[in-house]
């Protein structure tokens, strides 16, 4: 009888612990190769990335939320669209010190070390994981994307800060 108790109380605690694993997604670059992985957590008020990346060139590089998810275009990663919110009818501007606000998708930039490794913990409180308190949610119909850019991101010139080619891309399902 202990032994069953055993496993029955084994086998919840490894549920739970299944339960509770972060959404991730894979970071595929241009040639369609994975090549790093970012994990997502919802809290209260927004969402927290964390991203491992390689392959960057060493130095600063954009990262954003894109509306789509769809990275199957792997030579330019056009298919995951503009910025969460940057197009359309509700189109708002780029840059997180932008005087006139700024997109969904904003993110702070990553830096990845001289040999192109970046790790990065990201908070954002401009989006949510299932549209929690009526932020834009990045698992709606079509998901959406993190997209990493060649180069790093002023936070105010538009459209997109000069960050430049889309490098790399993760679909959020």
């Amino acid at each position: 009888m202990r032994l069953l108790a055993l496993a029955a109380a084994t086998a919840l605690v490894a549920t739970a612990a299944v339960a509770q694993t972060p959404p991730s997604a894979e970071i595929k670059n241009n040639a369609g190769a994975v090549v790093g992985s970012a994990t997502f957590k919802e809290g209260p008020k927004g969402v927290l990335v964390q991203v491992k990346v390689t392959g960057l060139t060493p130095g600063w590089h954009g990262i954003h939320f894109h509306a789509v998810g769809d990275c199957s275009d792997t030579a330019k990663f056009q298919k995951s669209g503009a910025h969460i919110n940057h197009g359309g009818d509700h189109k708002l501007p780029h840059g997180l010190l932008n005087p006139a606000g700024n997109d969904f998708g904003e993110l702070p930039n990553i830096f990845a070390a001289a040999d192109g490794v970046a790790e990065a913990q990201l908070w954002t409180s401009l989006v949510s994981w299932s549209g929690k308190d009526g932020r834009p949610a990045l698992t709606d119909a079509d998901g959406s994307a993190l997209v990493i850019h060649a180069n790093q991101d002023d936070h105010l010139s538009q459209p997109i800060g000069g960050a430049g080619d889309r490098v790399a891309c993760a679909v959020i399902k």
